[in-house]
């Protein structure tokens, strides 16, 4: 087999692809967050009524991506995830002309049904076409790009959306996402090492089952799950905070904060390189412990601290995921598609869950109950990554006994 080296031009192709596909998915995906503030406004609707159309793409793109990820394994990577940017970004567009809130909502779900052909293939197609010692880099320049995306949709989204309204603002991101689309179609390279197989939906769920059997693999769903959970509670509330006395920022520089993402483009990268020299396990619980710092700070009244804790929250949010995500491909031997599914099932589902139920805490016990939704998240975050620990260690040592015999 023929792998993707790094420092070769088919590497850089690659990352650049990826790295203007998560860009596409994820400026798509969460332009809606900067955005509920206003949604709240112009509908006259409760805040965690506001979050419904990040909440309502992010559960559509959950489930589609358990068929996504499946009919790749069929029908190839690279023709899914282009038709997949394609109608997303078209979908983006038409949302824009939502004459009421419900018809946003129906048009929000239909784009995480067609988001979902990129994110749950990605990680597959990594995975098969680079090689392994490469792979911690690549995922973090992919992830990069998904940092990148989720800044740049959050922060057009919102400062145009306080300029212009929402319309043009969602409107705009659906243009910048067809770009984005033209550059993946024209630099991802045709995979090399797929193999195709016959649709068979017995051994199709037969195969989902068997990688919910594995329980390390169980471990990095739920991982998944409680990482983006958190990240998502923390940014579609603090608006809130921040226009709220005793700061009474305005909605544009409000919005700046999405800024923030961008540490994500650089930890992602980062803790690619140290987890191919330090492993796992150990920077696994190194970003938990980040993120839960974070979350500590920002119950701090100095507006300098509760921004400064955000950016460890965020650094310690992308690096974890990086770790988690890159991990799943590298564990699943086999069907790597429909395991990266189910691990951005629960990654995605918990953006929604996270989302709506911080709105209750939010709502009910203001930032501090928020805040102790999250270090809850965190705490179970930590068991599993302890969880893991041991289950690494003992398929290590079933291996060693077996190579011995």
């Amino acid at each position: 087999m023929s792998y993707i080296q790094q420092g070769t031009p088919f590497f850089r192709k690659t990352n650049f692809a990826f790295f203007a596909a998560g860009f596409n998915t994820f400026a798509i995906l969460y332009c809606a967050q900067a955005l509920i503030p206003e949604f709240a406004k112009i509908f006259n609707i409760s805040p965690t009524t506001a979050s419904l159309p990040l909440s309502i793409s992010t559960m559509a793109l959950a489930f589609s991506m358990l068929i996504f990820g499946s009919l790749s394994e069929v029908w190839g990577r690279k023709p899914i995830m282009v038709i997949s940017m394609i109608v997303s970004s078209l979908l983006c567009i038409l949302a824009a002309f939502s004459p009421t809130f419900h018809v946003l909502l129906v048009m929000r779900a239909l784009e995480g049904i067609a988001l979902a052909g990129l994110p749950s293939i990605a990680m597959a197609y990594l995975g098969e076409e680079v090689e392994s010692k490469s792979l911690g880099t690549a995922m973090g320049l992919y992830i990069s790009g998904n940092a990148t995306g989720a800044m740049g949709g959050r922060m057009i989204s919102g400062v145009i959306g306080d300029y212009l309204g929402w319309h043009i603002a969602i409107g705009s991101i659906g243009v910048v996402s067809l770009v984005a689309t033209l550059i993946f179609w024209i630099s991802l390279p045709p995979s090399q090492n797929f193999k195709s197989r016959h649709l068979d939906v017995g051994k199709l769920g037969k195969s989902l089952m068997e990688h919910l059997k594995d329980s390390g693999l169980v471990c990095l769903f739920l991982m998944g799950f409680l990482l983006l959970g958190t990240n998502v509670a923390l940014y579609n509330y603090i608006g809130y905070v921040l226009v709220a006395p005793p700061y009474s920022l305005s909605p544009t520089v409000v919005n700046w904060i999405f800024i923030i993402f961008i540490i994500g483009m650089f930890s992602s990268i980062l803790i690619g390189k140290l987890v191919d020299r330090h492993g796992k396990q150990k920077m696994l619980i190194i970003n938990l412990l980040i993120l839960l710092i974070g979350v500590c700070l920002t119950l701090n009244v100095h507006l300098f601290i509760k921004i400064l804790g955000l950016v460890f929250a965020t650094f310690g949010f992308f690096g974890g995921h990086s770790i988690a995500s890159s991990w799943v491909g590298q564990r699943a031997l086999k069907n790597k598609a429909q395991a990266s599914s189910l691990y951005l099932f629960l990654y995605y589902a918990g953006s929604s869950v996270g989302g709506t139920i911080g709105g209750l805490f939010w709502s009910r016990f203001g930032w501090e109950g928020l805040t102790s939704m999250v270090v809850c998240f965190l705490l179970i975050a930590f068991i599993l990554s302890a969880c893991l620990s041991k289950i690494e260690l003992k398929s290590k040592k079933i291996t060693y006994m077996q190579s011995r015999n």
